[in-house]
């Protein structure tokens, strides 16, 4: 006999609830490292900000001392990563897509995602902005997130539900919220990039979480957008032309760019600069860093630091970039990677986007250079990263550009398309190749296999 379905009840519900004081306080403790999460972003912002600050008194004072101060820095920045914290160098990205992998060794995650590698990511990060490396502190704010929201297992039941998984997917996703003021972006960041699906048991308190550190950048800084409002004209068909024009520009550039950062990072390449690199890591960082400042008195300092301050002068109109900035930020972005700092990507890709988009404007259609500028950091983000829908939804709550959205969300789409003919996923492949590190050579399996019989 068929039975009709109960429908809910509330009263029974609600008592069942409040009653279980262990889930309650499960729940209370991942909104705290939650909180504590954002608060460490938030930290992170204040420092790198800071530190870029006493770059630019160092180069407003004498600029030709740069050509010592950053070389000597990044060298003493890569033998310190080096030598105690292996698992801080570079984006934090690939570490925390690493650490959420299944096959991961029990215990080997501590070598990616850890207490320890957040305070040392903040230090040395912040020190190579110090330095004025093209780097960012939003992808770094990922594994910075992570490993403070993970120390949260300690505190939590083995039954209770969240899963050492969900604790990483929520801290990563957290990083990004709580860096670009953007608790949406992270919300999808979590799901595009770090997990295909979220666990739907605890789904609710892992975006509560997320959006929660994201409010904790909103409360420090205020609600406003990362980059103001612009101002956008109503887009027509003599739009499509251009926008097509920046959208395909930043596609292939971006692709070629993944593509140079993955061979460089995982030393796949068999060039002399590729085996002194692993000779002599620190020579080649002071060599590296050389080549940053020299860019970056050709350039007149625009390359320098992650490019956010280039971008807001070309979103108002008031650009004084150099005609080659895209070509040489492009560059010093590839060697600041390349010499192994911990640093990231995503805010010196918005830059080089902007650049594309301003350059094309300049040819094109000036009166919408604006827009151009949006659609071109959308592209070139979702080409660098293949995560469209992350790229378009940052790039839309970054400048309040909800006029956009169509535009900005075909760009992406278009540029990251392109982006996978020329290149595979980036974080993807450095994330497989930090697991491939971790496994023993194969003469040593074959060695110990007989002794083992």
């Amino acid at each position: 006999m068929h039975h009709p379905p109960h429908e809910p009840d509330f009263l029974h519900n609600l008592r069942s609830e409040l009653s279980n004081g262990r889930l309650w306080f499960d729940r209370a403790v991942v909104l705290v490292y939650a909180m504590a999460a954002g608060l460490s972003v938030v930290a992170f912002t204040l420092l790198g900000e800071w530190g870029f600050g006493v770059f630019e008194h160092l180069y407003g004072a004498n600029r030709w001392t740069i050509l010592l101060w950053t070389p000597a820095l990044t060298a003493a920045i890569v033998w310190v990563t080096r030598r105690h914290f292996s698992g801080a160098a570079g984006s934090g990205i690939p570490q925390v897509m690493a650490a959420l992998d299944p096959a991961l060794p029990p215990g080997a995650q501590s070598r990616f995602v850890s207490l320890r590698l957040t305070l040392a990511k903040i230090g040395l990060s912040t020190a190579g902005l110090m330095a004025g490396l093209s780097i960012g502190r939003e992808g770094p704010s990922v594994q910075v997130a992570a490993g403070v929201m993970q120390h949260a297992r300690r505190w939590l039941r083995p039954d209770s539900g969240m899963s050492n998984h969900a604790l990483l997917v929520a801290g990563g996703a957290a990083g990004i919220a709580a860096a670009f003021n953007a608790p949406l972006a992270g919300v999808v960041f979590a799901i595009e990039e770090l997990s295909r699906k979220l666990e739907s048991r605890n789904s609710g308190l892992i975006i509560t979480a997320i959006v929660l550190a994201g409010l904790m950048g909103v409360s420090t800084f205020g609600n406003v957008t990362y980059f103001g409002v612009i101002k956008v004209p109503v887009l027509g068909w003599n739009a499509l032309f251009p926008g097509l024009l920046v959208a395909l520009a930043c596609g292939g550039l971006g692709g070629v760019f993944a593509r140079l950062m993955a061979i460089s990072l995982t030393g796949s390449s068999p060039d002399r600069f590729s085996r002194w690199r692993s000779l002599h890591p620190v020579r080649f960082a002071a060599a590296g860093g050389l080549a940053i400042a020299v860019i970056g008195l050709v350039s007149d300092g625009s390359t320098f630091g992650a490019g956010s301050h280039a971008v807001t002068q070309m979103l108002a109109g008031q650009a004084e970039v150099p005609s080659l900035y895209v070509l040489l930020k492009f560059i010093a972005t590839w060697l600041a990677a390349w010499c192994g700092v911990p640093g990231g990507i995503f805010a010196p890709a918005l830059s080089i986007g902007a650049g594309v988009g301003s350059n094309i404007a300049l040819l094109t259609a000036p009166d919408i250079s604006a827009a151009l500028i949006a659609i071109g950091m959308a592209a070139f983000l979702a080409a660098v990263t293949q995560a469209p829908l992350t790229a378009f939804i940052i790039v839309m709550e970054m400048v309040d550009g909800r006029a956009m959205v169509l535009s900005l969300m075909m760009a992406a789409m278009l540029a990251s398309l392109l982006s996978r003919m020329i290149s595979r996923p980036l974080y993807a492949t450095l994330a497989e190749h930090m697991l491939a590190g971790l496994q023993p050579p194969p003469a040593t399996v074959q060695a110990e296999t007989p002794q083992a019989r």
